[in-house]
């Protein structure tokens, strides 16, 4: 099994959410989040004043996956977040060890 962490835009989450829909993922877990990678922020003016906003609002996607299914929910993500343009994101995968439901019991890939 393995734990994708997706780092997108925020106005990416539905499409990047149905997209993976379509491919039948069934969970994700959505977190707000700021951060900067080479974007390194913005400059920004507010009544009359200038400000430098260092960290960019994000969209924050983890998702459980059999491990035979992780290159086409990579490619999934790949495709609905992107833009082309800097700033897009970051995908993290790791190793997953272990997966309880809690209501059922279930583990595993069957948990998932």
């Amino acid at each position: 099994m393995k734990y994708i962490t997706a780092v997108i835009k925020p106005f990416k989450l539905d499409e990047v959410r149905a997209a993976l829909s379509e491919l039948g993922v069934q969970g994700m877990t959505v977190s707000e989040v700021k951060g900067f990678g080479r974007q390194k922020g913005h400059t920004e003016l507010y009544r009359g004043a200038e400000y430098v906003v260092e960290f960019m609002p994000k969209i924050k996607l983890e998702v459980a996956v059999a491990a035979d299914r992780l290159d086409e929910v990579v490619e999934c993500i790949v495709g609905a977040a992107g833009t082309g343009k800097i700033g897009d994101g970051k995908i993290f995968v790791s190793d997953l060890e272990q997966v309880v439901r809690i209501r059922t019991g279930e583990t595993r890939e069957a948990a998932l």
